[in-house]
């Protein structure tokens, strides 16, 4: 499933097939309303929910959200404590609701530093969605750029071990946490910041970039649209000449945000 955009071009179309974010600003939500961090966390998870639902209704086939990074374990305690109960309770309440839009969940991460009851919601959540077929939700757990690279590279190794030395790409892609995954066409992070933070590094190369100064908790289906609309306008040449593309036939619209004309 994984597409290489450097070795390939992928498929275009006016909306993103595959949709990445890292949903910053949920503690300074929180902490302009004189709220506790947590606050902002809880009310994340709505977004989420909106968020999920506006895809399916735009025709985006895979949603990945960044939800716990490998470095967030340097948080306070007690909000890192605040969040594993709050994925559980999510996880909870959540996966009957997916499973009967027709959502397939999948997590990705070193999910070994998890609760066993946590990592028990995670696999019921996914076997249950498997064969689901809308739109692929991805939450990335204790998850980093460079321990996704590092895991595959160690898999790559054990796997074949007697091409040590001559590996390319396509021999490691495999071993990639999101290998069942297309590439993403747009990433968005909100809350101002301007970094991707070691998130889905090799999966990035040739991603159009958006960020927004909205803290995540107020994302709402305008900012998704102006994002969309942003991309739209994007040349997507992988390392061609805007002259080249010209003289290729336009892909064929995929699905329109709704409202466009």
């Amino acid at each position: 499933m994984f597409t290489s955009s450097t070795r390939s071009i992928p498929e275009q179309g006016s909306v993103p097939r595959h949709l990445a974010v890292i949903m910053d600003g949920n503690g300074r939500w929180a902490k302009k309303r004189f709220l506790p961090r947590v606050a902002g966390h809880q009310q994340g998870v709505e977004t989420v929910r909106r968020t999920v639902k506006a895809c399916i209704e735009r025709g985006i086939d895979y949603l990945t959200l960044f939800a716990f990074s490998s470095e967030n374990w340097r948080r306070p305690t007690e909000e890192v404590s605040f969040l594993m109960n709050l994925f559980i309770s999510a996880l909870e309440r959540e996966v009957g609701r997916l499973h009967a839009n027709g959502v397939r969940l999948r997590v990705v991460g070193d999910l070994s530093a998890f609760e066993p009851r946590l990592i028990d919601l995670v696999r019921r959540g996914e076997n249950l969605t498997a064969s689901n077929g809308k739109l692929t939700l991805t939450i990335a757990a204790n998850y980093g750029g460079r321990w996704d690279l590092m895991q595959a590279f160690n898999g790559l190794a054990l796997a074949y071990p007697e091409k040590v030395g001559n590996y390319a790409e396509a021999d490691l892609e495999p071993f990639l946490a999101m290998s069942y995954a297309p590439e993403p066409d747009l990433f968005i992070r909100t809350g101002g910041e301007q970094r991707i933070s070691n998130f889905l590094l090799w999966q990035l190369a040739y991603c159009e970039l958006f960020f927004t100064d909205a803290f995540w908790p107020d994302f709402d289906e305008a900012m998704l649209d102006n994002a969309i609309a942003s991309f739209r306008k994007r040349e997507r040449r992988f390392g061609r000449t805007s002259e080249q593309l010209l003289a290729v036939p336009p892909s064929p619209t995929l699905t329109a945000v709704p409202g466009d004309a």
